[in-house]
């Protein structure tokens, strides 16, 4: 994942906000606004017992209810309960879980199967909060280079909350459960950002130059699409 990037140097998490340069592709198949919603029908939760087991159906009506009855919770309240809902589940592998490097679930499949990767919280987390009302301006999911947790310099996700276009986002994390400020974030450095509108790259360290989008773009397109028929 963009091993060989160049990430920013000072305030990395304000530069890669207000620096950084947008890219004008088709990133996404499908645009989700503030009228986004999930509903899952009792065949698709029958399907997903019969697939999974039962564990599964009783996480996906969990999530259903998490999302039908925290709509008037204020977001900060809202990105407490999203994160602590998913942290839940078990980290595992691509190669583990699908068999290949690099897979990005949706949110039905993370929770149907019980477990994912950094993107899967990331991806999973992001669509709850725009289903719980959350702007998408609001919500960037990021790619960071960690270290600690046994990890150094490493490949790793996130999804960010910015509470105003200027703001320092708030990190929600699979490795540290806390919500944080990205300030009090050191172990993370961000490469770039994105969500359902754009892809953000963080400016390269002197040169100026960006990182390139590549495959991540296939990536997000054909969760996507995978997702559009779900729901």
């Amino acid at each position: 994942m963009f091993d060989n990037a160049t990430v920013c140097s000072v305030r990395p998490w304000r530069i890669c906000r207000t620096v950084a340069l947008t890219v004008l592709i088709a990133f996404a198949t499908i645009t989700f606004g503030a009228s986004f919603e999930v509903i899952l029908t009792e065949h698709q939760l029958s399907s997903a017992e019969t697939k999974y087991g039962l564990p599964a159906r009783k996480r996906l009506s969990a999530w259903l209810d998490l999302m039908a009855d925290n709509k008037q919770k204020s977001e900060q309240e809202k990105l407490e309960l999203v994160n602590n809902f998913f942290n839940q589940l078990l980290f595992v592998s691509d190669l583990d879980h699908y068999g290949v490097v690099d897979y990005w679930a949706t949110p039905l499949e993370m929770l149907g199967s019980g477990g994912g990767d950094c993107e899967d919280y990331s991806i999973s987390k992001y669509f709850t909060l725009l289903a719980l009302g959350v702007p998408i301006d609001k919500l960037k999911i990021t790619y960071v280079k960690a270290t600690g947790y046994g990890l150094q310099n490493a490949a790793h996700m996130v999804l960010t909350y910015y509470s105003t276009p200027a703001a320092m986002p708030l990190v929600l994390d699979n490795l540290n459960p806390e919500i944080k400020s990205a300030d009090k974030r050191p172990d993370l450095t961000p490469v770039y950002s994105f969500n359902g509108d754009g892809l953000w790259l963080a400016k390269a360290r002197g040169a100026g130059k960006s990182v390139a989008g590549g495959n991540k773009i296939s990536l997000w397109r054909d969760m996507m699409a995978r997702m559009g028929k779900e729901f």
